[in-house]
């Protein structure tokens, strides 16, 4: 580990940003340039103690799941990202499970999206951020572990994970979910995550082995949507998708016409959201 090394590229990034770049207001006038310490600690859920010690090249060697944090809160580039991992003392991560870092573009879209459920997924379904609407929407997701981290895992194991979507849309979604892991598994490869996960429900769940069967490929999701949320009942919303150049992961933002019923519940969705409103039952993404 390069304490040095690390610390000084830990300020550089931090005094690089705006409080615009990462979706948090401006606020009054600052006397130092970028981020403040407290701010990159919160976007990366440590302790505003521990992330000074690190910039002040005291601090204990970050974990990987630390490292990794920091390299979305400072929106790192795959290189900065391998260099932050390096300069700490890991190997970066491999190409195969490098998705888990979010794509910088991405992130500057999802950051300037507050009024309406928007968050990132990996090509295996696994949430990577999300902002506060879809906390709301959805629950935290953080929660999960493992191969649950895959919406597709939860969906073919765990019942709860279907109360989201309306009993008439489950078929569709059942063949939505297996269709996007087939194409994911066609570009990863049956040693990958992927197939690590497709061997796991093919045991599992005899409906994803019939449909596994099928061979139906496609990243897809629908246009458009109904939710249940356990308070505020169906929600119907439209969903727009933006992928990164190589298809690995997605940003989803999930909107409303203006004037319709919809439209005022996600209005009331904020309002719960802010006051941190218990949502019931196990998260479940589109």
């Amino acid at each position: 580990m390069d304490r040095s090394a690390l610390a000084d590229f830990l300020r550089r990034r931090r005094e690089a940003l705006q409080p615009r770049d990462v979706g948090l207001p401006t606020g009054a006038r600052r006397r130092a340039p970028g981020l403040r310490r407290e701010e990159v600690a919160a976007l990366a859920a440590m302790s505003a103690d521990y992330y000074t010690r690190l910039e002040q090249r005291r601090g204990p060697q970050p974990s990987e799941q630390m490292l990794a944090s920091l390299a979305r809160a400072l929106r790192l580039t795959t290189d900065e990202r391998d260099y932050l991992f390096r300069v700490a003392g890991h190997t970066p991560p491999a190409a195969v499970s490098a998705a888990a870092h979010v794509a910088p573009a991405l992130l500057r879209v999802l950051d300037r999206l507050d009024d309406t459920p928007a968050l990132i997924l990996s090509n295996l379904g696994e949430p990577l951020v999300q902002n506060r609407m879809a906390d709301a929407l959805f629950g935290d997701a953080s929660h999960h572990t493992g191969l649950a981290r895959s919406e597709a895992y939860r969906w073919f194991t765990d019942p709860s994970a279907r109360s989201r979507y309306p009993e008439e849309d489950h078929d569709r979604h059942s063949r939505t979910q297996v269709a996007n892991l087939r194409a994911a598994y066609g570009s990863m490869g049956p040693r990958s995550r992927a197939g690590e996960l497709v061997r796991a429900l093919r045991k599992a769940s005899t409906e994803f082995a019939e449909l596994w069967e099928r061979h139906e490929v496609a990243r897809r999701f629908e246009d458009h949507k109904t939710l249940i949320h356990p308070e505020l009942g169906p929600i119907e919303l439209d969903c727009q998708v933006l992928f990164t150049e190589d298809q690995s992961q997605a940003l989803l933002v999930l909107t409303a016409p203006p004037h319709t019923e919809a439209h005022e519940k996600l209005r009331l969705l904020s309002v719960l959201g802010h006051q941190h409103f218990p949502i019931p039952g196990e998260t479940s993404f589109p």
